[in-house]
């Protein structure tokens, strides 16, 4: 590396930069290898990823859980294109990455050279913002609106090009350094206008029922503190969207926890449902009203008046006209505190302890519906019961982790968050099946010294097992719970509800993960027995070394969603020996299950060591 005099190359003066910018990794597979080699020159990380759809995942749960901007790097063509579903992902969820993609030499565009691509057109969906750089002399420009773009407004991934000979040329010292860091989030912390928050905090000291509906914004902002004071200093009830939970403490005693579509049978939303329903004023914060949010915009009363909190001006009536609350969602939390200082709050407290009573209650007959499943002792496993088991061991520095479908809703449902800010990361802005793994592992670096827990299906991690091997080779120890159910859950469950059978694609053969995972050199064990649960959970959350923890989990079990409540109903109204006609259908995975039990038995005995003890299962 050259000293900040002489002359430079365009790859040098980018790694400088990103440093300047306070990042200290790049996901990244040596390209493009000027970039590395010259970031890996000045102390900067490369984790090198397997794939890239899997390397911008990391980079989106690196910056969900450091509050940093999260870089990723790829070669032009291929391998460009596989980033577009996670920076698609971090575009719906909000979430700030950079991504370094190389283009071909300047004198070879438009010419079929060799992985050509159109990258300008291939990112404009994914990405906030897409530029490619030409002039050598202007990268450091180039380099701060990209972060800029990805920290502002609503954060989100902005696409750098880089053509391969522009890296490689140098450019002279520049009389006008720049020295601002601009790799935190969110940069620029706006507040709404004086007068909305006044008019806002009048109807909420009004309202004869309010209640708090918290999204995922309140995580991108830091805003947890602030909203757990709004919540106690004006009795407000507070519920969360499935990508805002753990935005309040889930103990205290107006949390009404996680709605959304968790309304069906066993679920905490069937008791806590009313409490939205009922209520004449809404205040939306950090959410962008999406279908899962809101169960399908039914929860909402029509007459409700909707106070809409979010960085984003266009979010705020997108489905429900609002009192317009454009902005940062720590700032203006702490003006509606203000103003409601000077507000008469008696309507708020003399309601506070029947509130709280009836939410109490709720969380009470939750635990008498779940109980059945949560502590049962039989096999295959509930996930309920793997959930409680999980839930004992947590504390307030554990992040949980969970893939899409329904491992993200096993978390969101089934879990209690111990303190405001605790979290809860599943990627629900595309909620694509595979992320998971990635998403932990980037967590996991963003804070290597808390425990990190990510929770996936068998069907989902198919997509990002190889990146074992970078867990691994990287040493990021985490402990991965994996429900192996043999089916893809909700494809099953959803086509049976809307066409009376499903496809063939639903099910597997039956693969051993624990092996897959001994394979790559990572702790790997499968659990059959409910009661051996606590220990292996409490070694992996504790352990410095990777754990793969594979439960074989009841296919017919899936989360307490309203698209399966009626059918849920009817399976609970039966009389016993009948069945639903979903379940006919198993006899299908009965016979599978047996003839792969056998193949399981074979391959088992040829993973025995020299004790006669199986690979999977000893203990770490």
């Amino acid at each position: 590396m050259t000293t900040a005099l002489e002359p430079q190359t365009v790859a040098e003066r980018i790694a400088l930069a990103l440093r300047r910018h306070g990042v200290s990794m790049i996901f990244g597979q040596s390209l493009p290898s000027a970039v590395i080699l010259a970031a890996e020159a000045i102390g900067i990380r490369q984790i090198a990823y397997r794939q890239e759809n899997m390397g911008g995942v990391m980079a989106d749960g690196y910056a969900r859980r450091s509050g940093k901007v999260g870089v990723v790097a790829a070669q032009n063509g291929p391998a460009a294109t596989l980033l577009v579903p996670p920076l698609a992902e971090a575009l719906k969820a909000s979430i700030p990455i950079v991504a370094l993609v190389q283009e071909v030499e300047r004198d070879q565009a438009d010419r079929n050279a060799f992985q050509e691509f159109d990258h300008l057109t291939l990112f404009q969906a994914c990405a906030k913002w897409v530029r490619k750089v030409v002039v050598a002399a202007r990268i450091d420009d180039y380099v701060d609106a990209a972060f800029t773009a990805a920290v502002t407004g609503r954060p989100g991934p902005a696409v750098l090009l880089l053509p391969a000979d522009l890296l490689r040329e140098t450019v002279d010292y520049a009389p006008r350094r720049r020295s601002v860091n601009l790799g935190s989030w969110p940069l620029d912390r706006v507040r709404p206008a004086q007068s909305e928050i006044v008019r806002a905090a009048g109807a909420l000291a009004a309202a004869r029922a309010p209640v708090i509906l918290a999204g995922g914004g309140i995580h991108s902002s830091g805003a947890a503190n602030a909203l757990a004071r709004l919540q106690d200093e004006a009795s407000l009830p507070v519920l969360t969207t499935n990508m805002g939970k753990g935005a309040v403490d889930e103990h205290h005693p107006l949390s009404a926890g996680v709605l959304g579509a968790l309304v069906g049978p066993r679920s905490l939303g069937r008791h806590t449902l009313p409490l939205v329903q009922e209520a004449d004023v809404v205040l939306l914060v950090g959410t962008r009203t999406n279908q899962n949010g809101t169960d399908s915009w039914r929860q909402i009363d029509p007459s409700a008046t909707v106070i809409h909190v979010d960085v984003d001006p266009e979010e705020i009536g997108r489905t429900y006209e609002a009192v317009r609350l454009a902005g940062d969602a720590a700032e203006t939390i702490d003006a509606l505190r203000m103003a409601l200082s000077a507000q008469d709050l008696t309507l708020r407290r003399n309601a506070r302890r029947a509130l709280e009573t009836r939410i109490a209650d709720c969380w009470s007959k939750f635990d008498v519906d779940r109980a059945e499943v949560s502590c049962s002792d039989s096999s295959p496993i509930r996930p309920e019961r793997v959930m409680r088991e999980l839930q004992l061991q947590l504390s307030n520095d554990t992040t949980v982790v969970a893939d899409a479908s329904y491992s993200s809703m096993w978390i969101a449902g089934q879990l209690r968050a111990l303190s405001p800010g605790m979290r809860f990361l599943s990627p629900r802005g595309l909620a694509g099946l595979g992320w998971g793994l990635p998403l932990a592992m980037g967590a996991k670096l963003a804070e290597p010294d808390k425990p990190v827990v990510a929770l996936v299906g068998d069907g989902g991690f198919a997509h990002s097992w190889a990146e074992i091997e970078t867990m691994v080779r990287s040493d990021i120890p985490l402990l991965i719970i994996l429900l192996n159910n043999g089916i893809l859950g909700f494809q099953r469950d959803a086509e049976t509800v809307k066409f009376g059978r499903y496809t063939s694609a639903c099910h597997f053969v039956d693969v051993d993960h624990s092996l897959m995972a001994e394979a790559c050199g990572c702790r790997g064990v499968r659990v059959g027995d409910p009661n051996d649960l606590a220990h292996h959970i409490r070694s992996g959350l504790a352990g410095r070394s990777p754990l793969l923890l594979e439960v074989m989990t009841d296919p017919e079990a899936h989360p307490p969603i309203s698209l399966f409540a009626g059918m849920d109903e009817a399976s609970k109204a039966k009389p016993e020996g009948q069945t639903l006609k979903r379940l006919s259908l198993v006899g299908r995975h009965e016979r599978d299950e047996r003839a792969q039990g056998r193949g399981r038995q074979r391959r088992h005995d040829r993973h025995r060591t020299g004790d006669g003890t199986a690979l999977s299962e000893k203990r770490p």
